[in-house]
């Protein structure tokens, strides 16, 4: 019996049948190439079954597959079972991509495949990598199709428009008007008469806006287009507040990009990372220059003003978590049912209260047992998993506030744990102490740090298959680069200001997972006659229980730097904890 998603492909493919396509590809992103996007645009989701946040699929006559890295293999093997989509792996040593696939595997010998694309949701740079994949031999023909699912998906949503705020200068550290400058200096630089921005988060940077159109991202769903003298600002407005009135920028319809491009900009700069495949096609390829945006850069390193909200942000969050991990063990020893989605509620409950907290920064993943195995676990609000008083409990949470953004993770011993659970609790704290005490040469990227984090793993055989730490936005995305600090090259340098996660892990399936998570700020260590140093400074406020750590893993180093961060975390909190919080916070931080 075919299920809804069998269903919805096998009509699908009647439409590729009418249309004589070869392949469809669905992306996982929406015209504005969000990690996260707004429900209008889980196309994925909507097709396949499959909730995690990076996935892609492709659709031929004969096979139907989503390509998806090392954080959801055991969740999509899960949410594929019996839709008839296959899962190929990314992010491993095997690897095969999407543009690969298609060249090598789906049409052997033709001279000319067709590929449908939804253009508003595919990237210029993807389809460019398509193209290539294929060689002179095989004439590829992209169709652009925007909206492709709109006759399939009768209940879409609508394109949200939730209400525009601005952040004041005082509380992000600079104006709009000098970051429209610094923008319009670097036109100068390049030539160029005029950007046009479509990444959600450098847009509300740039403009110093915020709004809610993509849940747990504080962002407009926009276009701007800046030039040497004005900026056009191509944004929905919500039915019942207008758009505030931003002196020096034009606020249009979001649909009335398409004409204003047709009227010539001149010599446009786009970024084809982050530029949808059909606002490209409207464009004069002789006018552009493509390169990268500089605005992500830029917001990337915090000013000294981003930098005092975010160490607020940090200390009001730390005193939500303490009290949350305090009333967690107070409910377990009392025999009290706590699940998962109590747990979760409870954090969430304790944020709320904070005075500028705008909402998480991202899902709650609160997972006992077996479902912190899962990198990206759904908490069920249904039948959720009751936690015991034995074993681990992960929690990874976080917060948005109008002083700045927080994403911590814990892994907290519940009761007695087992030699296997101590000791990959115990390695995973080596690696994040090991990269938290790092310290470094100025011009040093993420990726070559990366190994100080696995060091420990890696020497016991032991592995995790996501990033060691991703940048983090000001009041916008949790996850932000162009930093990050993973296996992967990526030659951009970690730089006084930045800000990343700091988040090895281990997760073995059906058993239990652990994850410790801080973030931490590239700062400036001196210089000497061997040239600039950078260190990090940790900014979260959570103490790390100890109960389940073997010493003896540890070195003397380690140990130090354990002992000196949880005093630190009482001493900065207890002031403000309620007694007997703070009294329960004295014993979980006395050094071991």
């Amino acid at each position: 019996m075919e299920n809804i998603y069998q269903t919805r492909i096998a009509r699908l493919r009647e439409m590729m049948a009418r249309s004589r396509w070869d392949a469809v590809i669905i992306g996982g992103s929406d015209p504005h190439s969000s990690e996260y996007p707004a429900d209008r645009w889980k196309q994925v989701r909507w097709l396949s079954g499959f909730t995690g946040e990076a996935g892609d699929l492709v659709i031929t006559a004969d096979h139907a597959g989503l390509w998806t890295d090392t954080r959801y293999f055991i969740q999509a093997l899960a949410q594929l079972d019996g839709t008839g989509v296959e899962l190929h792996k990314t992010r491993v040593p095997e690897q095969v991509l999407i543009p690969e696939w298609l060249a090598t595997q789906a049409f052997p010998g033709r001279n000319t495949v067709h590929i449908a694309v939804d253009g508003l949701c595919q990237q210029v740079s993807g389809i460019e990598g398509l193209r290539a994949a294929f060689g002179e031999d095989t004439e590829v023909r992209i169709v652009s199709v925007p909206d492709l699912l709109d006759d399939l998906w009768e209940d879409r949503p609508a394109i949200p428009a939730t209400a525009v705020y601005e952040v004041p200068e005082e509380v992000v550290g600079e104006s709009r008007e000098r970051k429209l400058a610094r923008l319009r200096g670097f036109l100068a630089a390049q030539a160029c008469d005029a950007a046009l921005l479509s990444a959600l988060d450098e847009i509300a940077w740039l403009l110093n806006v915020r709004a809610s159109d993509i849940a747990y991202n504080p962002m407009a769903i926009s276009y701007l287009l800046v030039d040497r003298e004005g900026a056009r600002w191509f944004v929905r407005k919500n039915a019942r507040q207008e758009v505030p009135d931003l002196p020096d920028v034009d606020v249009l319809p979001y649909d009335e990009l398409p004409v204003c491009l047709a009227e010539g900009p001149g010599r446009l700069f786009v970024d084809p990372d982050t530029l949808n495949y059909h606002i490209y096609n409207l464009l004069d390829p002789d006018s552009l220059i493509c390169g990268t945006s500089p605005v992500g850069l830029w917001k990337a390193v915090k000013n000294p003003v981003e930098i005092e909200g975010m160490r607020e942000a940090h200390l009001e969050d730390g005193l939500a978590m303490e009290q949350f991990l305090w009333w967690l063990e107070q409910a377990l020893e009392a025999g009290e049912p706590v699940t998962e989605w109590d747990a979760a509620c409870k954090l969430g409950a304790l944020r709320a209260a904070i005075p500028g907290y705008r909402g998480d920064s991202f899902e709650t993943i609160s997972a006992y047992g077996p479902g912190a195995a899962l990198p990206h676990y759904i908490t069920p609000r249904e039948n959720a998993p009751l936690l015991q008083p034995r074993g681990l409990y992960l929690c990874d949470s976080g917060g948005q506030y109008l002083f700045g953004t927080t994403d911590i993770t814990r892994t907290v011993p519940l009761g007695p744990c087992t030699q296997q659970e101590m000791e990959d609790y115990t390695l995973v704290l080596k690696g994040h102490i090991g990269l938290a005490m790092a310290v470094f040469p100025a011009g040093t990227a993420g990726c070559q740090l990366d190994a100080l984090a696995r060091g420990p793993l890696w020497r016991t055989k032991r592995s995790f298959g996501h990033g060691t730490g991703h940048g983090v936005g000001f009041f916008l995305g949790v996850h932000e680069g162009p930093q990050d600090i993973r296996q992967n090259f990526n030659r951009q340098p970690l730089l006084p200001g930045m800000i990343c996660s700091d988040e090895p892990g281990i997760y073995r399936e059906g058993l239990h997972g652990v994850r410790h998570e801080n973030l931490i700020l590239c700062r400036d260590a001196g210089e000497n006659e061997f040239g600039r140093w950078r260190e990090f400074e940790t900014l979260t406020l959570c103490h790390f229980d100890t109960s389940a750590v073997l010493k003896e893993l540890l070195s003397a180093d380690e140990v130090r730097w354990l002992n000196a961060y949880n005093e630190r975390v009482f001493r900065t909190l207890a002031p403000r904890l309620p007694a007997e919080v703070a009294l329960w916070l004295r014993d979980k931080t006395e050094a071991i």
